[in-house]
Parts: C-alpha cells; sequence; structure tokens
C-alpha cells in the first residue's frame, strides 16, 4: 500500500483538506469585502465587464469532473501563487498612487496577501502528503515570478478588478476541490458511512 494511501495519511488528507475548505472560505469572505471597498475607492462601476487580463489565472475549468486530486491541487497551487504575485504588485501600485490617502484599503490588500500566501503553503502541505513533488519551488524562490507589465492607472484599477474578481471565484473553486480530495479513496474505504450510503 502506498504511503499516501494508508489509513493515517487519509485523515491527515482530510483533516487538511477541512482546514483548507475553512481557509477557502474566510479568504472568499474577505475578498467580496475587500472588492466592495475596492471598486467604491477606485471609483469603478461594479457592473463593469472586464475581458480576461493577461497573467490573472481563470477559475473556470472545463471538465472539472475528469481531474485528479494531484492535477486539482497543482492548478490551484499555481493559481494562489500567480494571485500571490498579483496582489504584491496591487499593493504596490496602491502606495505609489495613494501613499498613506488610503491606509485601509492598502490594509485589507495585504491581509487578502497573507491569506493567499497561506493557502499556497497549504496547498503545498497537501501535495507534499500525496509525495509529490511541488513545482518551480527553487525557482521561484530564486528567480521570483516574472515581471508584470507596467499599466496605466486605469488599466492597473481593471486588472484589479479582474484579479480580486477571480480570486474570489478561485475561492470557491478550491472548496469544491478539496472537498472531492477529501473523498475517500476506494483504497482506505473500509464500508460506507450513513451519511455517503445512497
Amino acid at each position: 500500500m502506498a504511503a499516501a494511501d494508508s489509513p493515517s495519511a487519509a485523515l491527515r488528507r482530510r483533516d487538511l483538506c477541512s482546514r483548507g475548505i475553512r481557509l477557502a472560505g474566510k479568504m472568499r469572505a474577505d475578498v467580496v469585502d475587500l472588492l466592495d471597498t475596492y471598486v467604491e475607492q477606485q471609483g469603478l462601476d461594479a457592473s463593469v465587464s472586464v475581458a480576461a487580463v493577461e497573467g490573472v489565472p481563470p477559475a473556470a475549468v472545463e471538465r472539472w469532473d475528469e481531474q485528479t486530486g494531484t492535477q486539482r491541487l497543482l492548478e490551484n497551487l499555481a493559481a494562489y501563487r500567480a494571485f500571490r504575485a498579483l496582489l504584491a504588485q496591487m499593493l504596490e501600485e496602491q502606495r505609489e498612487q495613494l501613499g498613506e490617502a488610503d491606509a485601509g484599503l492598502g490594509r485589507a490588500l495585504a491581509a487578502v496577501l497573507l491569506q493567499v500566501s497561506a493557502f499556497a503553503y497549504h496547498l503545498e502541505e497537501l501535495l507534499r502528503l500525496e509525495s509529490r513533488g511541488i513545482p518551480g519551488e527553487e525557482e521561484e524562490e530564486e528567480d521570483g515570478p516574472p515581471p508584470l507589465p507596467r499599466l496605466s492607472v486605469f488599466e492597473q484599477k481593471l486588472r484589479g478588478l479582474s484579479v480580486l474578481r477571480e480570486l474570489a471565484q478561485w475561492a470557491v473553486r478550491s472548496s469544491r476541490d478539496l472537498r472531492q480530495l477529501a473523498k475517500p479513496s476506494p483504497a482506505t474505504e473500509t464500508a460506507p458511512s450513513l451519511a455517503e450510503s445512497p
């Protein structure tokens, strides 16, 4: 029996998934609050449609139910690493534009950035449990993410709006992915629970 399929590993996986689902729920609530503040502070229309923005990972996925647990984790990790760089850029741009004029928005952005970093770390823990290497770990630490293109102030506002909207959607997708991953595999299932019975 593989280490990742042992009963203790299955329990650990379920525990990490449960905690991840709670983290994703809290993150989504905070991002939705931040989105409202951001739209108001930036003078944007909440209903404005923003086309796909380069570098912002879309949460939508085709054939979601066909993905393996490892594919789900790897896609989530790649997305949250991208969001970490995007939010850091947004925070820097906010400071350049507003200085300390709106410290509240900066603090809220910084808090969400911390949550995204913590969630990425949580996903790395799950990947380690699955005995998978974590892609790009060394390269990311050495080189950092590629620099984002310089945009006009208005384009920065629209990119920020896109980042926060997609991040809120990713939090929902991550919860779904983690629920799927938490389901017991046939190898570790001894008997179906009453809750899982049809």
